[in-house]
């Protein structure tokens, strides 16, 4: 005998109910549960009898529901409605995981943000938190599920993958270029140049980059920033030649924004990696953002020449 929940009829009763009711026919409702006629006549029968009244009005031309039927369907069919909904809820909880990441305001702005279409459009039902800090250390938050930071030295309880190497070259916007070509590699030095004063010593700067590319110079021109975002919305705005960070530029380059100006590079000494706490296992959605961050490193690097 199918067990009774708060004095009720088997709920595959009230189901066999709720469908015959609906549709004023006990044919298509057994159609639609997948039984026989018979069997649907039969849990009908067994309601009625447990009930005490009569629940369909049967004639020749079909079944109708007695006014105590129509009482009974009222509510059953409300009472499913609402399990319904609260089902699709449920569902709607667990279909939008979510993942909390943090970058720096340049990674952010420059790298993940255009192309963050690309993850809502394979993976909907994954929801990203961001949290957006220059001070990498902050990224130690217990919160945080993933994090992308300079690839330099470990941390504590951590797990990393190389994200990717980069390449770093001048770049300043196209009227600039225009206004002072032909730029070559020792004119730079007269040139107004862009600074950025980071919070990483660890990060090259125009006399780092100099040096290494073997240009000679002596006291540099140009304005300072304290947000590389900053800069390079000056270096688009014509005011001067910045150092670019193929993996940040790139987009910038494609869309005629900025251009890069002498042949001169070099290889990012520090590079970038992913990391999460070793003590706080990946979620599913976090495993496919950390996928696909991945994904993406390596597609740049391959535009760089630099491999990822």
């Amino acid at each position: 005998m199918a067990r009774k929940f708060h004095g009720l009829p088997p709920l595959t009763t009230l189901a066999v109910f709720e469908a015959a009711a609906r549709s004023a026919s006990f044919k298509q409702a057994a159609d639609e549960l997948n039984v026989t006629t018979g069997a649907v006549s039969r849990q009908i029968k067994a309601l009625e009898d447990e009930l005490g009244v009569r629940l369909f009005q049967r004639d020749k031309s079909g079944v109708n529901l007695t006014p105590p039927g129509q009482d009974l369907f009222s509510e059953v069919a409300a009472s499913f409605a609402r399990c319904a909904d609260a089902i699709r809820a449920v569902k709607s909880e667990r279909a939008f995981e979510s993942v909390t990441f943090a970058c720096t305001d340049a990674f952010a702005t420059a790298w993940l943000m255009p192309r963050m279409p690309d993850f809502w459009s394979r993976y909907p039902g994954v929801s990203i938190n961001y949290f957006v800090s220059d001070n990498v250390r902050d990224f130690r938050n217990t919160e945080i599920d993933l994090f992308i930071r300079p690839a330099t030295g470990a941390w504590p309880n951590e797990e990393t993958h190389p994200l990717f190497e980069d390449l770093i070259y001048p770049v300043a916007g196209p009227r600039f270029a225009e206004l002072h070509d032909p730029i070559k590699a020792d004119s730079l030095k007269d040139l107004p140049l862009l600074h950025i004063d980071w919070s990483n010593p660890d990060w090259p700067l125009w006399q780092d980059f100099l040096q290494a590319t073997s240009v000679s110079f002596h006291a540099l021109r140009g304005v300072r920033f304290s947000k590389y975002v900053l800069m390079l919305s000056a270096a688009e705005a014509d005011q001067g030649i910045a150092l670019g960070w193929h993996s940040l530029v790139h987009p910038l380059i494609q869309q005629g924004k900025l251009l890069r100006v002498t042949t001169l590079s070099m290889r990012d000494p520090i590079g970038f990696c992913i990391a999460w706490n070793r003590k706080k296992p990946l979620s599913n959605a976090a495993t496919l953002f950390k996928s696909w961050l991945i994904e993406q490193a390596t597609e740049i690097a391959q535009t760089s020449g630099v491999a990822a």
